[in-house]
């Protein structure tokens, strides 16, 4: 069973919430000092603008308690819910001051997160009974990636690497920098011997069926990636590999095509969509 997201990635998260606070707030919130006294305690209830999958509920939470630990929330929805125009997925009680300064952080994660979970949720809706995984990719904001990639979670995909840290993905620039498919893997296979750590996934991009051919030579390969790839030509590329290694694939999945590409029998399909191109979710802070 994976871990709950934050209890994995505690200190990226962790330091995500630090820095993005401190970038709003840096060393006092002059609006508020102008006008609202220290000792004025007030509620907000978080509204929901737009139908969405919601985000962020957990994360804010934290960025709440991070600043002012005495904060009161009360959670009325959980992530991954569908929230409709007019939903509360949250209030908050405690010092206005303590309100108002997290209110934008709060705002601008949970917009941006309820995008990619609602997004991907209507992705992943299309191909339910297929035996394929979503994946998002390394297409992400930078300092965001994860709560980005924990909003791919909640809408119910899964997550590629984190980053170059965690597996090994020779992409075209690899194999042309190397002087083709073989002369890279013959290189790879060299340094995943000196290693002395565990093996990282190996993944190999591939752009055409030779390429493919050259891959399954290699026993060492954990999954083939097929890139850019036409229906046609992906389902010549599944018979070729024909379940002797894990296959992804990726570029130019829309919701028009993606029911298409589960049927040819593919394992994973990483989606850069899900990050770069999600709109953010309406949502404000109201005062009660």
């Amino acid at each position: 069973m994976d871990k709950p997201f934050y209890k994995e990635h505690k200190k990226f998260i962790d330091n995500f919430i630090h820095s993005a606070l401190e970038e709003d707030i840096g060393k006092i919130d002059y609006s508020s000092e102008s006008c609202i006294p220290t000792n004025s305690f007030k509620s907000a209830k978080l509204f929901v603008k737009k139908p969405c999958v919601i985000a962020g509920v957990e994360l804010a939470e934290k960025i709440f308690k991070y600043f002012d630990p005495k904060i009161i929330f009360k959670k009325l929805m959980n992530d991954g819910e569908v929230a409709k125009f007019g939903s509360i997925p949250f209030t908050v009680d405690g010092k206005a001051k303590s309100i108002l300064a997290t209110e934008r952080v709060v705002l601008n994660t949970m917009q941006r997160m309820s995008g990619i979970s609602t997004i991907t949720k209507s992705f992943r809706n299309k191909i339910i009974g297929f035996d394929c995984k979503i994946l998002d990719t390394r297409k992400t904001s930078p300092n965001f990636r994860y709560p980005e990639k924990w909003a791919v979670k909640i809408g119910g995909g899964e997550n590629h690497r984190m980053g170059l840290f965690d597996s090994i993905i020779i992409k075209d620039n690899h194999i042309d920098y190397c002087g083709g498919i073989n002369k890279t893997l013959i290189k790879v296979e060299k340094y995943l011997k000196q290693l002395k750590s565990k093996k990282p996934i190996l993944i190999v991009e591939t752009r055409n069926l030779g390429e493919i051919k050259d891959v399954l030579k290699y026993d060492f390969v954990d999954r083939i990636l097929l890139d850019n790839m036409s229906i046609s030509r992906l389902k010549m590329a599944v018979k070729i590999i024909n379940k002797k290694i894990k296959v992804e694939v990726s570029g130019n999945i829309s919701s028009s095509n993606i029911q298409k590409i589960a049927e040819t029998g593919v394992d994973y399909m990483s989606i850069g969509a899900l990050t770069h191109s999600a709109p953010h979710i309406d949502l404000s802070l109201k005062a009660i």
